[in-house]
């Protein structure tokens, strides 16, 4: 049976002071939908793959915080297909738990991996680029596939991976590498070549042939995931995920897997997947989700802007008005507690500036 992950665990610090710990940007009601009502990212992501599987074919892979948010947000999803994670121990252990639980089920699954935090348009596009990735596993069952976004700028902000030999299937080809965030030149190189896509961090595979990879390349996670996975769900399991789970060496599913298996030749496949993709990260990224004002403002909540242009405004507080006169090119992010100024320049270093606030208030702001 075909099924998919939703991974929903980042705490969207980029997003600050909108996004909280308590209360992550993957479910805010921040982007509209085509009624105009704003729901969240977790919602649309549920609704993207909808269009492809049943709702018995869907996971969610989130903290266990957000457990009683996530059922919330999403009532058509099946208990027993909630995962949650004590720790964040990063993404190769997140999809391995799922992996694993969803093998455990069902040992011949077919399983897509993806974020919780993209916008992606026209739905039925990548619906069919998925239907082909699963398809492509036919093919070639132990493959490792990741879903490749056709690049429109030379973005430094993205990695990348080569396509390499064709397989046969009209937008699959083999993966002949992956690149790391390029400067600006080898970007421009990149684009101009037509070999390159961005990485966007979807996959898809057998749950079997990930865990088997992980077995090759990080054995601890393999072996842990194992011990969780050899007791009965229910509270045993979950006593045991408690205790093994945050002892997991932490890194990435592409530095674990996706890279040391593209040494493989064949082995990981890459589809084209044209869409207009916007990977919601940070204020600049929402600011495309948002409605502009006709003079270059993203506005979202009660906010008049004289003589102003090039900002994001954002309130999410119905009685408080937002004014702006001659300003440009700055975020300006007001909510109950926090307001938050930065030139839109330099939006990257929200991050940064949440670290300072923590260091001076501790966890109230956080």
């Amino acid at each position: 049976m075909r099924h998919a992950v939703i991974m929903a665990g980042g705490s969207g610090t980029r997003l600050w002071p909108l996004s909280r710990a308590g209360r992550p940007k993957q479910l805010l009601d921040v982007v509209a939908g085509g009624d105009g009502a704003p729901h969240s990212l977790l919602a649309e992501a549920w609704d993207r793959l909808r269009a492809v599987l049943p709702a018995e074919g869907i996971w969610v892979c989130t903290a266990a915080r957000y457990a009683d948010q996530v059922r919330a947000a999403l009532p058509e999803l099946r208990p027993d297909r909630l995962v949650l994670e004590p720790v964040a121990r990063d993404t190769a252990n997140a999809v391995g738990l799922t992996a694993a639980l969803v093998a455990d089920v069902d040992p011949d699954a077919e399983l897509a991996v993806v974020s919780a935090d993209h916008v992606i348009r026209p739905v039925a596009r990548f619906a069919d680029a998925l239907r082909a990735a699963y398809d492509a596993l036919a093919d070639r069952p132990r493959s490792l596939i990741t879903l490749g976004i056709t690049p429109t700028s030379p973005a430094t902000g993205f990695g990348y991976v080569q396509r390499g030999a064709p397989t046969g299937r009209p937008g699959v080809a083999e993966a002949a590498s992956f690149r790391e965030k390029p400067d600006r030149a080898t970007a421009e190189r990149y684009l101009a070549s037509g070999e390159y896509l961005w990485n966007s961090g979807m996959f898809v595979w057998r749950a079997r042939t990930v865990l088997d990879a992980l077995a090759d390349h990080l054995p601890a996670s393999a072996e842990g995931l194992t011990r969780i996975t050899a007791v009965p769900a229910g509270p045993q399991r979950d006593a045991v995920l408690a205790e093994v789970f945050p002892t997991l060496p932490k890194i990435s599913v592409d530095y674990a897997v996706l890279e040391p298996a593209a040494t493989e030749p064949g082995r990981v496949l890459v589809v084209d997947l044209d869409v207009d993709w916007l990977d919601v990260g940070s204020w600049p990224a929402l600011a495309h989700t948002l409605v502009g004002d006709g003079a270059g403002n993203a506005v979202h909540g009660l906010a008049v802007v004289l003589d102003g242009s090039g900002n994001i405004v954002f309130s999410d507080d119905p009685d408080h008005l937002v004014a702006l006169v001659g300003v440009r090119d700055s975020v300006v992010v007001h909510t109950a507690d926090v307001t938050m100024v930065c030139p839109v320049g330099e939006a990257e270093r929200v991050k940064q500036l949440l670290a300072a606030v923590a260091e001076r208030h501790g966890s109230r702001f956080g």
